[in-house]
């Protein structure tokens, strides 16, 4: 279960914190277990800073403590302080990557059901998508989802996302697919040849929605396996 430490901290001198942090993290390179941090200053109270610090696991929390280093660093902060900081630990019940939710739903029904008009409701009225396959390197909706339906009409593909990373409003995902082709792609009359590759993609979400992608796949590798291409 993932772990997350809320460190309250009082102090006149925020640069100070931030140096400190830095140290840390040049310190315990290849030996901290925390997995992200993040430091926030009150916008209505300039001496209150909250540092966050996220961990797989309250164990391995506990690891990162038992550091030398992290002790110094701690010592040096508590002397940075008005006051003494306080710590919240808490364990995640619930974590909702809003933006990998959308581009989810958008594998599981745009892309693994074939329904392309969920994409509508998916995808922002000013989408654009970016693929050297396509006929285009720059699409709109309207064009993507007719060249795309071509594809999986040609191969009914099966996707299988294998990793979903997000930050920020980026979403990145590799994938791999197999399929079989059973329609024209490309000019390339059916050949019942079986297919697979990888793929990755890259989304931009604005609003709860998908305003933009970069796809990436081996389209020579496809070619080849369809026996289109010798090399």
């Amino acid at each position: 279960m993932t772990f997350v430490q809320f460190i309250d901290c009082r102090t006149s001198d925020v640069g100070q914190l931030d140096r400190l942090m830095d140290d840390w993290v040049e310190a315990t390179q290849g030996k901290r277990t925390a997995t992200h941090s993040m430091v926030g200053q009150d916008r209505s109270d300039s001496a209150h800073v909250v540092e966050i610090v996220e961990f797989p696991s309250y164990e391995e929390a506990m690891k990162n403590s038992e550091l030398p280093e992290t002790d110094r660093i701690f010592q040096e902060l508590v002397a940075a302080c008005d006051e003494m900081p306080t710590f919240t630990d808490l364990d995640v019940v619930r974590e909702d990557q809003l933006n990998k939710l959308v581009v989810s739903r958008f594998f599981e029904e745009v892309v693994g059901a074939g329904n392309l008009d969920a994409a509508d409701a998916l995808c922002t009225d000013d989408y654009r998508e970016h693929d050297p396959a396509l006929s285009s390197y720059d699409v709109d909706l309207a064009r993507a989802k007719q060249e795309n339906g071509e594809i999986i009409a040609a191969f009914n593909p099966q996707v299988t996302v294998e990793n979903m990373i997000a930050e920020g409003e980026l979403v990145a995902c590799r994938m791999t697919y197999r399929g079989r082709h059973t329609g024209t792609y490309q000019g390339l009359e059916p050949t019942g040849q079986d297919v697979a590759g990888t793929m990755h993609a890259t989304f931009r979400c604005r609003g709860g929605k998908i305003a933009e992608s970069w796809w990436n796949w081996d389209d020579l590798g496809l070619l080849r396996q369809l026996g289109a291409l010798e090399i």
